[in-house]
């Protein structure tokens, strides 16, 4: 059973939300279920469940079918209630799944999971036309109507909906079309879907017959008709999906304009997931924001960066093409270019990580560096601690990860190398071009490299003249 949500406001009967998402995406051409095809790094049904939960239902129904047991195990962590459609015989046939699992007195609301941005403002908007006892109906006007079913009115009442292999060509002419989200009584519901025949092109139980039954037992149909177009396109193929893709992009960077973000090219910005942030953000071009990301104040993020569930402090600098997986990074500190942070790295206040330097699961003290050409894996860094130009934490023997110690003040020498486990006492400094295998004492210069010589007679090899 679903998890308990929140209720409707009072004023409202409670709601069930019933989810369409059987259908198989043949135009795909994908493995993938059509349902779990990503749109903005996540699965398109994702983002209608999401729309669905902020109207606080008291449960969301999910009818799957077309692989099916995929679909539930990639969203089995979603408070929804799934429900099987074994035979696809059309959209009525699928609604008539879930509502066993609805008591009459509640509303029923009925989305499609490849409608994936439709907004929640809408919905609460359509359960409001509906209020006790009508049936709400969302439609759209389109410039290019073709593929939708039509709203036929009469006298400026809806009468029925006719799926467009069936309709005439009076009706065809219509712009006004059906997007296939209601929200209706479940004891109506119940009773105009025990009623629906398969008496169409396609031998299907069509849901919206249930319009001219509302229309004829003088139950009052009322359109709302959409404001955005962009929230009703479904997605059949790549090209629809990208297109989407498009619209909720160009969505978000308006967000984060009006918020106050300066975007360098709105275009050229990607959210996919959460992005919090403090004033006088700074966002260049082709920057992706994914997962839960926060943004301090004044941060600065430079052109081609990936950040991932992170978090970046006020005043940080990220400059050109970084990749940053789920770190903690603080204050004032100055990173890349071309700098990557694998998960579990955290950062002090104004730490410096330059150009090709890796961080791994490692914690880096106030003030520390590591400027250029560096892996710091599996590691405590000290404060002020400075890093030297391709100096290696070699933190994987083969077959365990191992730890690596430094404390306060350290410096170490350039091409030096650290075999992990091993410690690194307050202000002591590693030479240049050393392999250091022990415990480095405190405050001491350790040098761990062979003493340099010249061979005398040594003749460099030649190939032999033809």
């Amino acid at each position: 059973m679903p998890k308990k949500r929140r209720r409707a406001p009072a004023s409202l009967p409670p709601v069930s939300v019933v989810i369409l998402a059987a259908g198989e995406g043949k135009r795909m051409k994908s493995a993938l279920p059509k349902v779990l095809q990503p749109l903005a790094g996540r699965p398109l049904l994702v983002h209608v469940i999401e729309a669905a939960g902020r109207l606080s239902p008291e449960a969301i129904h999910v009818v799957y079918g077309h692989a099916g047991e995929s679909v539930r195990a990639a969203l089995g962590q979603e408070p929804v209630n799934w429900v099987e459609q074994r035979e696809r015989l059309g959209t009525g046939h699928a609604v008539l799944q879930a509502l066993p699992h609805i008591p009459d007195e509640q509303m029923v609301l009925v989305l499609y999971g490849d409608v994936p941005l439709i907004r929640a403002q809408t919905l609460a908007e359509l359960l409001a036309r509906a209020g006790t006892g009508a049936l709400s109906l969302l439609t759209v006007k389109l410039d290019d109507p073709a593929g939708y079913g039509r709203v036929v009115r009469a006298s400026g009442r809806v009468r029925r909906i006719v799926e467009e292999k069936d309709a005439t060509a009076r009706e065809l002419s219509s712009h006004e079309c059906n997007t296939g989200v209601l929200a209706c009584p479940a004891r109506l519901l119940k009773r105009w879907l025990a009623r629906v025949k398969p008496h169409n092109a396609q031998g299907e139980y069509y849901l919206t017959d249930i319009i001219a039954m509302a229309v004829k037992e003088k139950v009052a149909v009322v359109p709302v008709v959409a404001q955005d177009v962009a929230e009703v396109l479904g997605v059949n193929d790549k090209q629809q999906l990208a297109q989407l893709e498009g619209v909720l992009r160009a969505r978000r960077a308006h967000e984060l304009l009006l918020d106050g973000v300066t975007l360098a090219d709105p275009a050229r910005v990607d959210v996919r997931g959460t992005l919090t942030h403090g004033r006088d953000v700074f966002i260049d071009v082709n920057v992706v924001f994914d997962g839960d990301v926060s943004l301090g104040d004044n941060v600065r993020i430079g052109p081609g960066c990936v950040v991932r569930d992170s978090r970046i402090g006020a005043g940080t600098e990220v400059f050109a093409h970084c990749v940053i997986d789920s770190a903690d990074i603080g204050a004032n500190c100055n990173i890349g270019p071309f700098a990557r942070f694998r998960p579990s790295s955290r950062l002090k206040d104004a730490v410096h990580i330059g150009n090709f330097v890796e961080v791994k699961n490692s914690n880096m003290g106030e003030g520390s560096k590591a400027n250029h050409l560096a892996y710091v894996g599996d590691a405590e860094v000290g404060a002020r601690v400075n890093i030297g130009a391709g100096t290696i934490i070699a933190n994987y023997d083969g077959a365990n990860k191992h730890r690596t110690l430094i404390a306060d003040d350290v410096h170490t020498g350039s091409n030096s190398v650290l075999v992990a486990p091993i410690t690194v006492g307050a202000g002591a400094t590693i030479a240049a071009g050393s392999t250091v295998i022990g415990s480095v004492p405190a405050g001491k210069l350790t040098v761990a490299r062979a003493r340099q010589s010249t061979i005398e007679a040594w003749v460099r090899p030649r190939k032999p003249e033809k």
